[in-house]
């Protein structure tokens, strides 16, 4: 799932979630300001015009003309975040990213310039039609978020304003170090760092129409992805999402959520209590349980047991107790059909020879277009019937080995096996010619 389709959806979030309105709302000039920073009277003349500049294009003008007259400023890193922040009014990604490409030349770990790269970096992969291009964004967003969690505070920064923006920024690091990680099939990672988003901001902000929501769904969907899949999980923050989401996207992701719980649960019964519950809690509750679906094996000890005459069951019915019973249930059913007559009609012939054909019945089989039965022929045959043929054979159960894991779990062997060969129609009796007398001279 593209997560470009979530682009109305987060429009619905407040502007000053976006780690990009981060700049502007939290920047802070103390370093060109003040702090005991000497400059000429001409330089601070030139500095001093170009951030009371109004006009954000001239501004950016008037910044840039002054960092390349005093390109060893004291204050050059507090100008380009000036840039950056400026950039970002006039609603310029491109200026916004050349902009933080050099603060962060000049510092590696502004955190400013980090974020800025890291929310732009996303962004862009969103527009990526390319995988290998998406992926590449994705990376770059992620490998800047990871250099924002582990950077320090300059010592032009105050300790509140640095706070404050760790606070801010700090979820959407993680979002973005688990949106690279999901989208290459790293779901150990996507899982740890979505957790982690979700933890580090008020639990109501999860519960309204925005990012943190937005990835609700996409944790649930980095469970489903997992190896194996955790379908309990996933249940519980897909159906989160679907739950507490508007219309079209409550509709659009219900099937993912409700496959989730069907995959693990076997069917849809239960599903409400379920809907009822996340609706109280970002995470699941330590009690929190589905019933799994039974097993084949469950099925086939209900079947033995409910069953009082197994000569009765169907064919399909006999061969998935011969494949997913446990040994002591199979053997009952074996020992009902050892040694019995039976005729198999359509069977698909996997491979043959005069003496030995093997074929698939069972629908798995003949998907798999692998046998489940094989037949020992009573007689050599005078043609062997092609690959693909359907056949009809008839035969006494000989013996049946269980194969686990396999696509065909079972292979039941028949003696004494006989071709039905179709019967030809008799051929209808030519009409008889019937020539004119031969006329005389």
């Amino acid at each position: 799932m593209k997560k470009v389709l979530f682009a109305s959806f987060l429009a619905a979030a407040a502007v000053t979630a976006s780690p990009i309105a981060l700049v502007a709302a939290t920047a802070n000039m103390g370093q060109a300001q003040g702090g005991g920073v000497q400059m000429s009277q001409e330089e601070y003349n030139a500095y001093d015009a170009a951030t009371k500049t109004a006009d954000p294009k001239a501004k950016v003008a008037a910044l840039q003309a002054y960092l390349d007259k005093y390109p060893q400023s004291s204050v050059k890193e507090g100008v380009l975040e000036l840039i950056m922040g400026t950039y970002g009014q006039l609603n310029d990604p491109a200026g916004m990213l050349s902009a933080a490409d050099k603060l962060l030349q000049v510092n590696p770990q502004n955190l400013r310039g980090l974020t800025t790269e890291m929310s732009l970096h996303k962004g862009m992969a969103d527009q990526k039609t390319d995988p290998a291009e998406k992926q590449a964004e994705l990376d770059k967003a992620a490998d800047a978020a990871k250099k924002a969690l582990t950077a320090t505070k300059g010592k032009d920064i105050d300790q509140a304003t640095w706070d404050a923006m760790i606070k801010q920024a700090t979820p959407y690091l993680y979002s973005a170090i688990a949106s690279a990680a999901l989208n290459k099939k790293d779901t150990a990672t996507a899982i740890d760092n979505y957790k982690k988003e979700l933890a580090a901001v008020p639990v109501e902000q999860t519960a309204t129409p925005g990012p943190f929501l937005q990835d609700t769904f996409f944790l649930g969907l980095a469970y489903l992805q997992s190896t194996p899949p955790d379908y309990v999980n996933c249940t519980w923050y897909t159906t989160r999402f679907v739950e507490i989401a508007p219309e079209p996207y409550k509709s659009q992701y219900a099937p993912t959520a409700k496959y989730c719980y069907t995959k693990y649960h076997g069917k849809a019964d239960g599903y409400e209590t379920v809907q009822a519950a996340v609706k109280s809690s970002l995470n699941p509750p330590a009690d929190f349980k589905i019933d799994p679906a039974p097993s084949p094996a469950d099925i086939v000890a209900q079947t033995i047991s409910s069953t009082p005459d197994l000569s009765t069951l169907a064919l399909s019915d006999r061969e998935f107790i011969l494949a997913y019973g446990k040994k002591e249930d199979a053997d009952k059913m074996w020992a009902v059909l050892q040694g019995k007559d039976v005729k198999i009609p359509d069977v698909v012939v996997v491979e043959a020879t005069e003496s030995v054909i093997k074929g698939s019945v069972s629908d798995d089989a003949v998907q798999a277009k692998t046998a489940d039965f094989t037949f020992n022929l009573k007689e050599p045959l005078t043609k062997v019937p092609a690959v693909g043929d359907k056949i009809t054979v008839a035969g006494t159960y000989d013996s049946y080995t269980q194969s686990p894991g396999q696509a065909v779990p079972v292979m039941i062997t028949m003696k004494d096996a006989v071709v039905d060969q179709p019967k030809k129609t008799p051929a209808k009796p030519k009409a008889p010619v019937h020539h004119a007398p031969a006329r005389r001279k």
